[in-house]
């Protein structure tokens, strides 16, 4: 590390790079053309309707070139998160002033005409967003919501010793609860095997319309709060220019001596104690550089320069065209751009050189990154299915030992890891603990169980933190799992759909490779939440999903062990997708030997012959099911239908990828008409039991020509705490419930069907008797097995 501070000279040139980046800015914001001012500004180069974030823009402009200098000075592998992501003038700004975003977008080139494309593009239709998009290079954190950049940043450099996220904090974003907890991320971060995390929290005192409390407290109680969450602050504060290049730039060198030294300490000198990791507290103007005041009133240093700060248009005072370009030439553009509009030589040498630069990073572009998984053959981990309906130990507990040696054959990759909220073992999966550890930094006491320095396992107690980690290591090319109750993945709703849009938007530019899906494993779900009662019992996290692009979003619904472990094996093969896999972690029937599951599930859904008695004839009655436990009320039904009613020809249909339902021009996994009404016909009567909101199959499948006579039982909001079986009847999803559905639609049943309705109806009521004294279901509940011998009429 040099001893001598930056000189003076550099500094200077770094000012006019600053200024440079600010004038984009403001360019971008403002103007529709005359780029770099050369006639007088006149209202017709000014945009018509004016879109865009000034107020944190000139600081992360000032941050911006101050890491570029030490990435040259230090060879840094380094990336910028922007939290703040509304400055999206910023970010675009300085990837066109290092080269990067002409690269990728020729037709802005580093002259006059691009300046003036890459102005009128911005917040435009036909161009681009005004945030810091998935179409800036350089972004995997659009920062549009805000809470997520430390997250985001931790999840980006676990298993990646050698790069550094830089993570600009807006002082508004600090105020949100993941952020709040984001701080606690250093006691995960292992100083050996992982990179670096610099917070940078700017304070620039205000939102869009009140200040911001850490802006507000005193400066001591600022420092105990960052400290006691583990960060050593270093403060830069002020206004003038001058003063502020210098303090930013002896600051920086600190902080980089600090990480280094940190590092060195762990990973040659074996020092295992957890670090106190440095960060940077910039305290810089809201709207810094710009106009002081408009119509009399304070805009820099206020709520008033978060947007747009001068109104300019027709039916604005004519005064403010002036301010706007007394503003605009304050940056002196004939100091920075040459005749042919390019950013001189002497300030272009500023920003590294190829990879380095920020904007070309490849971490962010992760694709480019990413390496396929080594996989065990999942088919070595079946069960054994002699005759369905044997016993099980509980689904994820027999996809345990698959994961674990996921875990363990990319271990020297570093490249899979498992996220939860502290339900890992909760969830069945406490088999991934023979291969790995859970990574803990923080103090580790002689009766904790699974707790490593290093570890492939995640865990932290909240649903924000473990989705952010997981989004920030998938983003830099790596691959993961996200476990979690099925109720409280609801958590994560926004988070989702901010990681569904990027997804969605990156799948449709070229320069973008795609990276490893999202993949959600949900456990503890909807009908086996018995114990925990009514605040854990809900399956909505389906139908949320199911409302973004069909090109993006897979649900799967897996029956039993085998077919979850051919759709987890197909989930972490995947790119680009979101993947919702919804499992059972209790002893549960299992219906289907390997080869049938693994082909069932590339099928994603069909009859299961073993279970019918139509013959591949026409039913009168068709018998579906989506889920674990909807597919054994099903069979029970069936096995009451076919026990009391032969001669009813049934059918079986089983869903495992829900989207099939859909037509084929609404999801790429939808059945053609055709296919179908060959499973479900055209005319005759359908109990469809599902694991969620019954009206999400309604929806899925209203277009199709049998939906009328479609009569779908799922969750309706009845819970508590009870039994496994009551819980079904509670929500008329039991067997009695399906078989006297079933019979209500088959008027050939006559007094038979009658008859056997009271029967059920009487079951009902002794169901709720033995319950209500004895606290456990009927034996004949508990006990009951699908009779192979007795129904089944093909193998499986």
């Amino acid at each position: 590390m040099p001893s001598q501070p930056v000189d003076a000279e550099l500094l200077q040139r770094m000012d006019a790079y600053w200024r440079a980046a600010n004038y984009l800015s403001v360019g971008q914001i403002y103007l529709y053309d005359n780029p770099l001012l050369r006639e007088p500004l006149k209202l017709e180069h000014v945009k018509r309707l004016l879109l865009g974030h000034w107020g944190t823009t000139p600081g992360q402009n000032f941050i911006y070139v101050h890491l570029n200098r030490l990435i040259r000075q230090y060879d840094l592998n380094m990336i910028y998160m922007a939290g703040p992501g509304h400055g999206g003038p910023a970010l675009v700004g300085n990837v066109y002033l290092e080269g990067t975003y002409s690269e990728i977008y020729p037709h802005i080139s580093r002259d006059e005409a691009g300046l003036r494309k890459l102005f009128r593009q911005f917040s435009f239709p036909g161009g681009i967003p005004s945030h810091v998009s998935p179409e800036c290079p350089g972004s995997i954190h659009e920062g549009g919501e805000l809470g997520y950049s430390m997250s985001h940043a931790h999840g980006a450099v676990f298993d990646n010793p050698d790069l550094i996220v830089s993570c600009i904090i807006g002082d508004g974003e600090a105020e949100t609860g993941p952020l709040a907890t984001a701080w606690h991320s250093n006691k995960f971060l292992d100083p050996v095997g992982d990179g670096a995390v610099l917070p940078i929290l700017h304070l620039n005192g205000y939102k869009i319309a009140n200040p911001t409390i850490l802006a507000r407290i005193p400066r001591a109680e600022l420092v105990a709060m960052l400290k006691g969450c583990g960060w050593t602050p270093y403060f830069v504060e002020g206004s003038e220019p001058a003063a502020m290049h210098r303090a930013m730039a002896d600051t920086l060198d600190k902080v980089i001596a600090e990480i280094r030294a940190i590092q060195h300490a762990a990973r040659t000198q074996g020092v295992t104690s957890r670090p106190r990791w440095p960060m940077v507290v910039l305290r810089s103007p809201k709207g810094w550089t710009g106009p002081k005041r408009v119509d009399g009133k304070p805009n820099e240093g206020s709520f008033r320069s978060h947007q747009v700060p001068i109104s300019v248009g027709p039916t604005a005072p004519k005064r403010h065209l002036k301010q706007l370009e007394e503003w605009l030439r304050s940056y002196r553009p004939e100091e920075l751009f040459d005749e042919q509009g390019t950013l001189k030589p002497e300030l272009a040498a500023l920003a590294p050189e190829g990879q380095r630069r920020m904007g070309a990073n490849p971490n962010a572009n992760g694709g480019l990154l990413l390496r396929d998984l080594n996989l065990p053959d999942f088919r070595s981990y079946a069960i054994e299915v002699a005759t369905p309906g044997i016993g099980g130990i509980g689904d994820t507990r027999v996809l345990a030992p698959f994961l674990r040696d996921v875990l363990a054959m990319n271990s020297d990759h570093r490249n899979f890891r498992l996220f939860g909220p502290d339900e890992t073992v909760s969830n069945g999966l406490e088999g991934v603990f023979k291969a790995t550890s859970r990574q803990w930094e923080a103090k580790i006491e002689r009766n904790d169980d699974y707790l490593a320095r290093s570890g492939g396992v995640m865990e932290v107690l909240s649903e924000h933190q473990c989705e952010g980690w997981l989004e920030g290591y998938l983003l830099t090319g790596r691959h993961g799992l996200f476990n979690c109750y099925e109720a409280f993945i609801h958590i994560v709703d926004s988070m989702f759909n901010q990681h569904a849009k990027w997804l969605k938007v990156t799948a449709g530019l070229p320069w973008r490779r795609k990276i490893a899906s999202l993949n959600y494993l949900l456990s503890s779900h909807v009908w086996r939440q018995d114990h925990n009662g009514f605040t854990h019992q809900d399956p909505g996290f389906i139908d949320h999903v199911a409302n973004k692009k069909a090109s993006i979003v897979r649900v799967y619904l897996p029956p039993d062990a085998n077919c979850l472990l051919s759709v987890i094996d197909h989930c972490l093969r995947s790119r680009h997708y979101v993947n919702v896999v919804i499992a059972g972690k209790h002893p549960a029937p299992q219906w289907l030997g390997m080869e049938a599951a693994a082909q069932h599930c590339a099928e994603g859904i069909g009859v299961w012959h073993w279970a019918s008695n139509d013959g591949d004839a026409e039913p009168d009655l068709v018998m579906a099911c989506a889920g674990d436990v909807p597919t054994l009320e099903t069979l029970g039904a069936v096995s009451i239908l076919r026990q009391h009613m032969p001669a009813l020809k049934i059918r079986v249909v089983n869903v495992v990828d829900l989207f099939r339902l859909q037509p084929a021009d609404e999801h790429p996994h939808g059945l053609s008409d055709e296919d179908f009404d060959r499973l479900f016909t055209r005319d005759k009567p359908v109990i469809f039991a599902y694991h969620g909101y019954p009206w999400l199959i309604h929806r899925l499948t209203y277009r199709r020509a049998n939906h009328d006579n479609m009569h779908v039982r799922g969750y309706k909001e009845e819970g508590t705490i009870t039994t496994p079986f009551d819980m079904t009847v509670l929500n008329d999803l039991d067997r009695f419930h399906l078989t006297m559905d079933a019979i209500n639609r088959l008027p050939q049943t006559g007094v038979a069907g009658f008859e056997l309705k009271g029967l059920l109806e009487s079951k009902l009521h002794e169901h709720r008797l033995y319950i209500n004294q004895y606290g456990e279901d009927m034996p004949e509940i508990r006990n009951w097995k699908w009779d192979a011998s007795k129904w089944s009429t093909r193998s499986s």
